[in-house]
């Protein structure tokens, strides 16, 4: 079944791919950029718009509609504000100090799609804060670097998990990484914790969307009405780190790659 449902690019795709990560870096690092105190989420949604139109790209969210949704997302980028964690979606708020606010954005440009998360602190940061997304971009920086041939999804798992432990966060495992290509989500799925060894062999060609994502006192989720935005239960702070990664006969080529 593995065959038929994973896609294995050959060399030739995945340098056709690398236009599309560019430009989700590009877009993160101008969201980056924009983001302070006083802010609108509409409005950074609406610069992402505008970078989509201006290249000519198409977005992956506007007209998303999975069955855990409540009809199509109807914006370009995820906007998840301090207890918001995944799917944020983005509204009428002006940002405050302080605020911690994930961008997550996925978009296709010439038919490849790549997808790519970034966790910042506007303003005045709280140390905590900071920790807590450093522990996300330390656990996608082991993963990725698991990423090679031999190895299996397991073990890029069991790196963002152990990652997580050893900065004394719990792991909640009902989002994770995925493999993107054409579409945006494909097999196989990547948890954030598991155990290593276990799982699909990674093979060259394979690309997948590594998302660490954590929430400071709890692992447990709730739904905001909107349908979409997922919240720590605790109402404590999250962040969340994801690069679209390809698998490569050496070390892997990180599309999405900011600078």
């Amino acid at each position: 079944a593995d065959a038929v449902a994973i896609e294995l690019l050959s060399p030739r795709q995945l340098d056709e791919m690398r236009p599309a990560g560019a430009f989700i870096a590009e877009v993160l690092t101008a969201l980056v950029e924009h983001a302070a105190v006083g802010v609108d989420l509409l409005d950074l949604d609406g610069l992402a718009h505008d970078m989509i139109r201006a290249r000519g790209a198409t977005s992956c969210y506007i007209d998303y509609a999975p069955s855990f949704g409540r009809g199509p997302f109807g914006k370009v980028l995820c906007t998840s504000v301090n207890d918001a964690v995944l799917h944020g979606l983005p509204h009428a708020y002006r940002l405050r100090d302080g605020d911690l606010v994930s961008f997550d954005f996925a978009a296709g440009v010439d038919g490849w799609v790549c997808d790519s998360a970034v966790s910042v602190v506007v303003g005045t940061p709280d140390q905590d804060d900071l920790r807590l997304i450093e522990a996300t971009e330390v656990a996608l920086a082991r993963a990725i670097a698991m990423a090679r041939p031999g190895n299996k999804v397991g073990d890029l798992s069991a790196a963002i998990g152990a990652t997580a432990r050893e900065y004394g966060y719990t792991v909640n495992t009902q989002f994770g990484g995925h493999a993107v290509g054409r579409t945006m989500h494909g097999d196989p799925h990547i948890s954030n914790d598991g155990r290593p060894g276990r799982g699909f062999a990674l093979r060259p060609g394979l690309v997948l969307a590594i998302e660490p994502w954590l929430m400071a006192g709890t692992d447990q989720i709730r739904m905001d009405d909107d349908g979409w935005t997922i919240r720590s239960a605790d109402g404590s702070r999250t962040a969340h780190s994801e690069h679209t990664i390809a698998i490569t006969a050496g070390e892997p080529i990180v599309m999405t790659a900011r600078g």
